[in-house]
């Protein structure tokens, strides 16, 4: 496992000099600036000074602070500020003046409330890109409307689509929706510079809907209705359609098998002790395999549920057919390739605890991605921000006895 060592880290270097004002909360818009933060964007985080963001109190938390926050906010520096105020608001535009993007996932309307809107900011920056997520987007008929990231998943399609045929559905156990909407926006924000690079130098806004984001990665499901008239369904393990691939029972647990590539195929037969499968004809192909997927997935598993997860990962390696088992998350923290690729690291936090992160994705080899340094704690950088655009001690104590800054 990596250690990350802060004042010593490998320099971020592919967006350095980039600087971000983050307005967001929880998960959708912070992922993105923490995205742009490991690739050596300047993250500026605003938190209300009263409680911060709430997902420092989320989830396992340690000394006072949750764990997923050490993930979360890494390379971003806190000032807090209440944005429900006019001297905080002016605060606020005295920094976006500066910043090259904003990111923001309040609900449509609450910029504009406190004199924020995009208009106005980019009278003052007309470079300023703005990232905004929310529930439904900035326009149509549902944009004002609450919308988290499950509400997202489950209008997107993929709720739907999760868990066994004909059972309640469920979620995949993280909220992937907000996690999507926020790639997506990232790469918004990256196209946006590219444009404003290339095109005269103006900024623009990037409108992401978590339900858009959600849509947009599922697959065939819009164009088979279309077509068909068919509403795929859930299917629990199995991907409807391409065979043979689902989960096999074993001994001791299940594995993971896709062995619906048709020279794969040959050989995950060949492997079971199937060459008469593997041999058919009519199953040579995908649409032949479909039509016969029940009779395939009891082939595999009465080869699997005689031998335990180590035996069939090693037979089905050798043979070259797609194969793992479910990892846990002790398993990713022992697994060797993990480790290979420095997709584990050692951070120390504030209070000097060390906590196991997942690192950087993805992988840059010429200006390579990295932990600079840990989450902050509320307020940590206020008065460094709050100098760097020009406000004097005097300023600074007087927004801090009027309760503007925390």
């Amino acid at each position: 496992m990596q250690q990350t060592n802060f004042p010593g880290s490998p320099p971020a270097h592919a967006l350095q000099g980039l600087r971000v004002v983050e307005m967001g909360q929880l998960i959708a818009g912070p992922f993105a600036g923490k995205t742009l933060g490991d690739f050596g964007a300047d993250v500026i985080k605003i938190e209300p000074p009263e409680s911060g963001d709430p997902l420092r109190n989320w989830r396992l938390m340690q000394d006072g602070t949750s764990v997923w926050w050490q993930v979360q906010s890494r390379n971003k520096r806190s000032i807090a500020l209440d944005l429900r105020s006019a001297e905080g608001q002016d605060v606020a535009r005295r920094l976006i003046a500066e910043a090259d993007v904003l990111i923001e996932n309040f609900r449509p309307g609450t910029l504009e409330n406190w004199g924020l809107s995009y208009e106005a900011l980019s009278a003052l920056n007309p470079g300023l890109i703005m990232l905004r997520i929310s529930g439904y987007g900035q326009t149509g008929p549902y944009r004002d409307l609450p919308g988290f990231g499950a509400i997202g998943e489950a209008m997107g399609g993929l709720r739907h689509l999760t868990g066994e045929p004909a059972r309640v559905p469920v979620r995949c156990g993280i909220s992937i929706g907000d996690t999507l909407a926020a790639l997506h926006g990232t790469i918004g924000v990256l196209v946006a510079l590219h444009h404003r690079q290339a095109h005269g130098g103006r900024g623009q806004v990037i409108d992401v809907a978590l339900h858009e984001a959600v849509f947009n990665v599922m697959e065939s499901l819009i164009p088979e209705y279309s077509a068909f008239g068919v509403v795929r369904e859930a299917a629990g393990s199995a991907l409807p359609g391409i065979a043979p691939s689902n989960a096999y029972r074993c001994s001791d647990g299940y594995v993971l098998v896709a062995g619906n590539g048709d020279s794969i195929f040959k050989r995950l037969m060949t492997a079971i002790g199937r060459d008469d499968l593997g041999s058919d004809p009519t199953l040579a192909d995908n649409a032949g395999r479909v039509r016969r997927v029940a009779e395939l997935d009891q082939a595999i598993e009465a080869w699997t549920c005689e031998r335990p997860m180590a035996d069939v990962l090693e037979a089905l390696n050798a043979a070259r057919v797609p194969v793992g088992k479910v990892y846990t998350a002790r398993d990713i923290a022992e697994d060797p390739h993990y480790q290979a690729r420095d997709m584990l690291l050692t951070q120390t936090t504030r209070a000097g605890h060390q906590v196991l992160v997942p690192g950087v994705v993805p992988k840059l080899l010429g200006t390579p991605g990295g932990v600079r340094s840990p989450a902050p704690g509320l307020g940590d950088d206020t008065d460094a921000v709050l100098r760097e655009i020009g406000l004097t001690a005097g300023q600074i104590d007087e927004l801090r006895a009027r309760k503007v800054i925390a």
